[in-house]
């Protein structure tokens, strides 16, 4: 994705000269710390680093490579710097309190985004409605079991993320909601941590001891879809939607290559995560304040944003904006402004 690359570009530019940037007096800096560039993940740092741009703001990126530890870390090393807010992606939603206590006593502003922290309170949190997009899976789900048995029963596979972040934790309480409402349907639950060489053995091992499997839910297609399809094929079990033994698959994120497999009639449903803006509000929220504005519950419209609208509440975490996710199946899957496609556009 040229976009992509040229923000890491100059991220990387940014970063080498981070210890001067941070310490100039008319300079807006902001630090960033991301627990990967894989993905998703990509596209946020790039939402943020365009969100940021705009406001003629610089931006000190680092990245955790999963490893909680190294995020704290880098995150007292940003504080050091004296940047004027941090924006993190927890590796670990309950871990990341300790760094939001020192950000607090060193009076820096402190938000996450895509992931909210747990046990502490930032400033606000950026992502999508994480139960919304469970939801959405779950009706989708029932709406093609009803349609195959004459009513809601069957059997159904669940992969999750990692469960000790909330966003895996909503993605799987909107599914089960709404499964719980039909006790006929049996819930196979295996935890995926985001591993897709797990979601692999679990699409094996579970297929292939469950004849009469339904469908699969997974927590993120960026992760599961490919291997989930290719095992499917390896098992002989990869029949297309609306053929008989189809598996149906749903998911949420709508990444690039779950929208390649629904245009091959290979997967069913992905609830859209409005990733491209996630930094963007981001950038928002920190102007207001950095400028000293109150930020109240309510409503939040964007003509033509799919997010829209949206919703920031407060709660025990701090304020949170919801940005709504979108259903995607093949009546839609084409739309230009879906996350995956505009990577698409972008050659990611």
């Amino acid at each position: 994705m040229k976009l992509f690359k040229s923000n890491l570009i100059l991220a990387a530019i940014i970063a080498a000269a981070a210890s001067t940037s941070a310490l100039a007096a008319d300079k807006v800096v902001i630090g960033y710390s991301a627990p990967a560039l894989l993905g998703g993940q990509g596209q946020i740092q790039a939402g943020l680093l365009n969100g940021a741009k705009a406001k003629g703001w610089e931006v000190v990126t680092l990245t955790s490579g999963g490893d909680a530890q190294k995020q704290l870390n880098d995150i007292n090393d940003l504080i050091a710097q004296k940047v004027a807010a941090i924006v993190a992606v927890p590796d670990d939603s309950a871990g990341i309190c300790q760094a939001v206590a020192a950000a607090k006593e060193a009076k820096i502003p402190f938000y996450t985004i895509d992931r909210a922290p747990s046990g502490c309170e930032v400033d606000m949190v950026v992502l999508s409605d994480n139960y919304l997009a469970g939801k959405q899976a779950g009706e989708a789900m029932v709406a093609f079991l009803k349609a195959r048995h004459g009513s809601v029963k069957g059997k159904v596979l669940e992969i999750t993320g990692n469960l000790a972040q909330n966003v895996a934790q909503l993605r799987g309480a909107g599914f089960n909601d709404v499964m719980k409402q039909h006790p006929e349907v049996e819930v196979m639950s295996k935890v995926g941590d985001w591993d897709a060489s797990k979601g692999v053995d679990i699409v094996r091992d579970v297929v292939s001891a469950q004849a009469d499997l339904d469908g699969i839910y997974m927590h993120s297609d960026c992760v599961y879809s490919t291997g989930t399809v290719q095992t499917l094929k390896e098992l002989g079990k990869d029949a297309q939607s609306g053929k008989d033994g189809h598996i149906f698959l749903a998911s949420v994120d709508a990444c690039l290559a779950a929208l390649e497999l629904m245009r091959e009639g290979r997967f069913d449903h992905a609830s859209n995560q409005p990733i491209p803006d996630f930094g963007v509000l981001a950038a928002d929220y920190i102007e207001k304040k950095l400028k000293g504005e109150e930020i109240a519950p309510g409503e939040v419209k964007q003509d033509g944003a799919l997010w829209s609208p949206a919703r920031v509440e407060k709660a025990d975490v701090g304020m949170q904006l919801f940005l709504s996710t979108t259903p995607v199946n093949s009546s839609n899957m084409n739309d230009e402004r879906l996350w995956g496609n505009i990577e698409k556009k972008n050659g990611g």
